[in-house]
């Protein structure tokens, strides 16, 4: 498995991003709203925010994504969470219920398939948000 920082944005996320390259170098990804099958969700004004990006330069990790929560709003403070990646769903299915116990439950969205593998987030006892990525179900 990989913990790295992950970096939310309001809409912002592609230009951060490429000044983080800029700055650090190494090799980085980023796929839009529009290049993906979530894009028939999302309302158009959506389709040109980042769903993740990944810059990698040499140790350093940096994973990030604009904001898409229907419900949920972005503000300073909720912007930085870590990120758990790259594990069978059982490994990550046994952190994401370690980490639950006493989670808020309103900020908790339990692991589940999406088109790109598993995916969950929950905000922990303490207030960290985590987002969690693996394979599929």
């Amino acid at each position: 498995m990989e913990l790295t920082p992950f970096l939310l944005f309001d809409g912002n996320c592609d230009e951060a991003m490429r000044f983080y390259h800029a700055c650090f170098g190494g090799e980085l990804s980023v796929t839009k709203a529009s290049e993906t099958p979530m894009a028939r969700n999302l309302p158009p004004e959506k389709h040109d925010r980042v769903v993740f990006a990944q810059l990698r330069s040499g140790p350093l990790t940096i994973s990030a994504t604009d904001w898409l929560h229907p419900t949920r709003r972005f503000s300073p403070g909720n912007n930085v969470a870590m990120y758990l990646s790259e594990g069978t769903y059982q490994e990550l299915r046994e952190r994401f219920d370690r980490l639950a116990d006493g989670a808020d439950p309103d900020l908790l969205d339990d692991l589940h398939e999406m088109p790109f593998g598993s995916y969950g987030h929950l905000a922990d006892r303490f207030g960290i948000h985590w987002f969690f990525k693996g394979e599929k179900l």
